[in-house]
């Protein structure tokens, strides 16, 4: 792609963007995938645009450049001959007209969960104790704070009455954050590059704008609100109030800041009542951020795991995602660790996987048995399925067990197998040959208008590898002080994953411990937003969050001598 006009090379070129025509200038050299967020069109990129992860599919109409090598490799030669192209791996050097497909587009409409389940509802005495912390300014009138869950791939702020806490509205947006990367290593690692600025910037840019939509719906001056509290993963709160995060790349994983923060609030650039509080969760460790503090603090854990408290039995909180934070309450004590599960849950390095977004296959039910009957797939906002998400692979993955066309070891069977011999015929149908001759089990059949929709035999492997490092980091914490999965009185399951899989799917596959019973997996919702309503309707919160990760043991499973080992057998499928 080469153009010259009379004064020389030109440096700036315009790229029009099909199908909605928009048409931006830029400068030589940016990539299409940040061209196309310059026009308000952002490009899903889970693996940061590294190039790995293929989701940043584009066509060019007018003027495709040559393919890169690594393009070569992640694209077929049909599709790179048709225009096809990886926005992030293609540096603009000409005009052009680009066309973005659906399912390349980063979904304004994903499910995002806002709401706490009823085992972690706020007291009403917890409210009383104290009141909210003694920096808080109260004045006569109208008093209001705000909680922001800070997540890696959406933000979630609720608005509260001072001081009785009573929730007044929430409101949710993505975390613009995901432009430079799906995962906080590929931030840590554009922070690193000098984007430092640029990411704290852009998600203080959306929480002004949560701030502003909360404001509008309850008729509330923004000079009313009297506080603003913050919990996410270390990654995303050091992001936020601007600390460097390089540490957190490399070994021992260290933090900038362990400690609460509680600032003024214009000292994070929030316009405010001039005397509003900024309060920052405090940390465990590097991969064990603030939202699981706020986790602990919601569900209790921490009253659970007191000396002197009865002894209710050993609990574990799984918080589902692609660094999956694992909480131990036994014996009178708390114990965490974080397990890097990787990005199969939402969607990265799927064939077709996706967020849980309009569009994506989010439950899948097989049979009773076998031999009758065929798969019924649910898509969310319904309509033809673009791909599927984390919930619907381990629905896959479980129901694929159940009908004998995958085995413990995660192989799947082919068509000509007796396995698939011994299915319906609707269901053994749906095996299938890959373009590179590898087994997949298809969930929309491809048509001339549809490319299709199915789950590979790698895709099943990354599965198990997510599923592999939950499991080995549950037996391993477990195992840290002398119990086995036989031992839980029961589990919590966090987050906004975890609140949309199926518990027996999920035991099914060995995500969650098959030894528990199901009557005793519970789902706890948004806990991170729950801990931070109560930080700033309660001192006694307030003073126990800081409690909490000054106390908690935190347990480095890479540390762990029996990791490894653990990690093997976790990634067979249990019987």
């Amino acid at each position: 792609m080469t153009a010259n006009s009379p004064q020389g090379p030109q440096s700036v070129y315009t790229i029009t963007f099909e199908p909605t025509g928009r048409s931006i200038a830029v400068a030589s050299g940016v990539t299409l995938l940040e061209a196309a967020t310059q026009a308000g069109l952002p490009i899903d990129a889970p693996c940061g645009g590294a190039g790995v992860c293929g989701k940043c599919r584009v066509r060019f109409v007018h003027n495709a450049p040559a393919p890169t090598e690594t393009q070569q490799q992640t694209l077929r030669e049909e599709e790179l001959a048709a225009g096809w192209r990886l926005a992030c791996q293609t540096v603009v050097t000409d005009d052009a007209t680009v066309s973005i497909p659906d399912t390349s587009l980063f979904s304004d409409q994903l499910q995002i969960l806002t709401q706490s389940e009823s085992i972690i509802e706020q007291s009403a005495g917890d409210v009383q104790n104290g009141g909210p912390p003694a920096s808080i300014p109260l004045r006569p009138g109208r008093n209001v704070a705000i909680a922001f869950d800070v997540g890696t791939t959406t933000l979630v702020g609720e608005m509260i009455d001072l001081p009785t806490g009573q929730a007044l509205a929430v409101a949710a947006s993505i975390n613009p954050q995901v432009n430079f990367g799906d995962d906080v290593i590929s931030r840590i690692a554009r922070s690193g590059e000098g984007l430092g600025d640029e990411l704290r910037d852009s998600v203080r840019d959306a929480i002004r704008a949560l701030i502003d939509e909360l404001c509008e719906e309850t008729n509330v001056a923004a000079t009313d609100v009297r506080a603003v509290s913050f919990a996410g993963n270390t990654t995303m709160q050091h992001l936020l109030a601007g600390w460097p995060v390089t540490s957190l790349s490399q070994l021992p994983f260290e933090p900038a800041r362990y400690e609460s923060l509680d600032i003024p609030a214009s000292e994070l650039g929030f316009s405010l009542d001039p005397d509003a509080r900024a309060l920052v969760f405090p940390v465990i460790g590097g991969f064990v951020g603030g939202d699981t503090v706020a986790g602990i603090l919601s569900t209790n854990l921490f009253a659970t795991a007191s000396p002197g408290e009865p002894e209710a039995g050993p609990i574990v909180m799984i918080d589902v995602g692609t660094n999956g934070e694992i909480v131990l309450a036994a014996s009178g004590k708390l114990y965490a660790a974080s397990a890097a599960a990787g990005p199969a849950f939402e969607g990265a390095r799927i064939a077709n996987g996706m967020r849980a977004a309009a569009g994506a296959i989010e439950k899948v039910t097989f049979p009773a048995t076998p031999a009758e009957g065929d798969v019924q797939c649910s898509v969310i906002g319904g309509g033809q399925p673009i791909g599927l998400c984390g919930s619907a692979m381990i629905d896959v993955a479980a129901g694929l067990l159940d009908m004998n066309l995958l085995d413990e070891t995660g192989r799947l069977a082919r068509a000509e197998s007796p396995e698939a011999g011994a299915c319906s015929p609707a269901l053994a149908s749906r095996l299938c040959d890959d373009e590179k001759g590898q087994p997949q089990f298809t969930l929309v059949p491809p048509s001339p208008d549809h490319p299709g929709v199915a789950i590979t035999q790698k895709d099943i492997r990354e599965l198990q590898l997510a599923t592999g490092a939950l499991r080995a980091g549950v037996v391993i914490l477990l195992q840290h002080v002398g119990l086995t999965p036989d031992d839980l009185a029961g589990v919590y399951i966090a987050g906004g994953f975890g609140s949309f899989i199926r518990r027996r799917c999920a035991q099914r596959i060995g995500l969650i411990p098959q030894e528990v019973p199901a009557a005793t997996i519970t789902y706890v919702g948004n806990v991170s937003l729950h801990g931070a309503k109560r930080i700033l309707a309660s001192k006694h919160a307030h003073q126990q969050a800081n409690e909490i990760a000054r106390t908690t043991d935190h347990v480095e499973l890479s540390a762990d001598l029996n990791f490894q080992l653990a990690f093997a057998e976790a990634m067979i499928f249990p019987d």
